[in-house]
């Protein structure tokens, strides 16, 4: 309800939310205590660096410049111990990519002509993605996928997977969004659906590197926000492009 009928601005704001709750997780999962400083200025400045390509796409490059001198010198002049100064300027560098960056683009998505059916298109490539995946690897799962990362996940799952994502595309083609061809369902089903199974082992990658089980507590008993995003954070930005390239030009509008 709030993805169809909120505005623009009001939209824009609840990304930014949704960013600065996620990076909360993420420095308190990648940065040591005594960095909390750090991270209260990384979560605020990475949440301003979700709303500025909105409000000026062209300043999107130029704000993330600027924040990386800030973070240069605040941890030049802020070392602590030089053995790990510069992993943890790294590490809020990667918050910054990972999600003012990334899941930023959802809010360029919202503002492009049929921008809340594009962003309806990639939650049901993506959700019904995982559940097919789910399904099918918890019936038919044999062969490990990628134990070292996720050891519950199987090949035949995430071929599930990706079959359930072009149904869930073709669905949506033919219920809300006509415009989209069967062969756009095929790209954007097989495409979007392999970047969500990608970004769900992303994040549990990042969890087993700072020996977490779940990112956060914020949803109980079902973990932190990025574990409930993580199929979705790599597939809003290539379902903006995919939208601005292949369809501005057509004056789909």
């Amino acid at each position: 309800m709030f993805i169809a009928y909120s505005g623009s601005v009001l939209f824009d704001l609840m990304v930014m939310v949704v960013v600065v709750l996620g990076l909360s997780e993420f420095y308190r999962m990648s940065l040591p205590a005594e960095r909390k400083p750090e991270r209260y200025a990384a979560v605020a400045v990475g949440g301003l660096l979700t709303l500025v390509p909105v409000l000026n796409v062209g300043a999107a490059l130029p704000a993330l410049t600027l924040a990386m001198f800030f973070f240069a010198i605040w941890f030049l002049f802020r070392f602590r111990d030089l053995h790990s100064v510069i992993h943890h300027q790294a590490l809020v560098l990667l918050g910054f990519l990972y999600l003012p960056l990334l899941f930023g683009h959802l809010s360029l998505l919202h503002r492009l002509p049929h921008g809340k059916e594009w962003i309806f298109l990639v939650l049901f490539i993506v959700m019904l993605g995982d559940s097919a995946a789910y399904f099918t690897g918890i019936n038919f799962g044999r062969r490990k996928l990628y134990p070292a990362i996720s050891p519950n996940k199987s090949i035949e799952g995430a071929l599930g997977g990706l079959l359930g994502s072009f149904v869930g595309a073709l669905f949506f083609k033919y219920g809300f969004f006509p415009e989209l061809s069967v062969g756009d369902c095929l790209l954007l089903g097989l495409g979007l659906g392999s970047l969500g199974q990608i970004g769900d082992l992303f994040e549990s990658m990042l969890k087993r590197s700072f020996g977490v089980k779940d990112s956060g507590t914020l949803i109980p008993g079902h973990g932190g926000i990025l574990d409930r995003l993580d199929s979705l954070i790599f597939a809003f930005a290539p379902a903006y492009y995919y939208a601005l390239w292949f369809f501005q030009p057509l004056g789909l509008h």
